[in-house]
């Protein structure tokens, strides 16, 4: 099977996906959630014409000239507003948030106001609308203001609360479910053996998922025989999508492929044109998607950047999926590329104003967590690509999403 480029992988990927259910969610669990249909408000905010100010609540045309006195005949404040009918000549006392008596239109600010008992001396003239905040001027009942496809942070949900909305239509979260293979992982917290390592990378796809929207469901280990594989591939079942880590090549001990093609994989394609991250597989088993990813740490976290997330996204209901690249200046040069796209990881300064400058990490290897951990960006080599030089630009893709 030939190299698949990059961008097609990522095009066969999503190919057919479709959003998942809507559910209702409560505010207080929506952060983080994408709306499924638009929302409407249900009221009109501000409901009433509402004073901005503390002051006195008059009708402008009594204050078109200054000095003139008027009579205060009452008080209006948030929640308990003026009852009465302001005539010619009064005036009522007001604060901010509260109603505006009828008959007013307008606000003198305390300040420019002198108070001998019920008798208020109006220094400064008043104009109609002056401190006044209008009736709807937010917004009105039935006016779309969060549209399906948001990601609903702290703004959208203070605007959703304020549409009298206690719940709202997200879709359900894509569940993701991430099994690694091999004889040789340890989980976490468990000694290894003379020959195992720690398993680390269903833990950074885990944290990926949630960052992306999904719920991570992590499987353990699958120890390298068909029965572990079998048993693991099963607990999958239900999931939106599935997830493994290593055993996707084609080696005697690379069983992940055979395995999940007995579970009744169809296979769509194995191998893409990229550094780090070559043998990823892809496929559908019962309209679950699987992702094979390699079990090289910084493989399987970059084929999860730049495909796992983009699955999700979609999922979710996100028209926009596309890898979106910058543009950065690199601080060394960098050699010329061949034949498959390269992901260099990379540390991004933005300590100076304009295109913000990147420095590689000096190794490369895909097996090494730490350099990982220390970047911040990828470098996006193209096929074929000529070498840059310090102070070339160079195309980068953001690690944080």
């Amino acid at each position: 099977m030939a190299l698949l480029p990059v961008k097609d992988a990522i095009a066969r990927i999503l190919d057919g996906v479709t959003p998942i259910a809507i559910e209702s969610v409560d505010l207080l669990a929506a952060r983080g959630r994408t709306l499924g249909l638009d929302v409407a408000a249900k009221l009109t905010q501000p409901p009433f014409d509402v004073s901005s100010m503390d002051g006195y609540a008059v009708a402008a045309r009594d204050v078109a000239s200054v000095p003139v006195t008027l009579d205060c005949v009452g008080e209006s404040a948030a929640g308990r507003r003026f009852t009465g009918d302001l005539k010619s000549g009064q005036c009522v006392r007001i604060f901010t948030g509260a109603p505006m008596p009828a008959g007013s239109d307008a606000v003198v600010i305390q300040e420019d106001t002198t108070v001998d008992g019920a008798r208020i001396a109006m220094r400064e003239a008043a104009k109609p609308t002056q401190n006044v905040r209008a009736r709807g001027i937010d917004f009105h009942d039935g006016q779309v203001l969060l549209s399906a496809g948001r990601v609903l942070d702290a703004r959208a949900i203070t605007l959703a609360a304020a549409m009298a909305h206690a719940t709202l239509p997200c879709h359900r979260k894509p569940r993701v479910a991430i099994l690694a293979t091999g004889d040789e992982l340890v989980m976490p917290g468990t000694s290894p053996g003379p020959d195992q390592i720690v398993c680390s990378n269903s833990f950074g796809l885990a944290a990926l998922v949630e960052g992306a929207g999904g719920t991570a469901i992590v499987l353990g280990i699958a120890r390298d025989t068909q029965a572990s594989l079998a048993e693991k591939i099963a607990e999958a079942r239900g999931a939106d999508i599935l997830v493994t880590t290593g055993g996707a090549s084609v080696g005697d001990h690379d069983l992940v492929a055979p395995a999940l093609q007995r579970a009744g994989m169809t296979l769509d394609f194995w191998k893409i044109a990229m550094r780090p991250g070559k043998p990823m597989m892809f496929g559908v088993l019962d309209g679950m998607r699987v992702l094979g990813l390699p079990g090289n740490p910084v493989s399987s976290m970059i084929c999860g950047r730049l495909f796992l997330v983009p699955l999700i996204k979609r999922l979710l209901g996100h028209d926009d999926v596309a890898i979106t690249t910058q543009r950065a200046i690199t601080t060394a040069a960098i050699e010329a590329n061949g034949p498959r796209a390269h992901y260099l990881r990379a540390m991004l300064a933005r300590d100076e104003p304009g295109v913000p400058r990147v420095t590689p990490v000096v190794s490369q290897d895909s097996s090494l967590v730490s350099p990982l951990a220390a970047a911040s960006c990828l470098i996006v080599r193209e096929v074929g690509q000529l070498a840059a030089n310090a102070g070339d630009e160079v195309a980068i893709l953001n690690l944080d999403f």
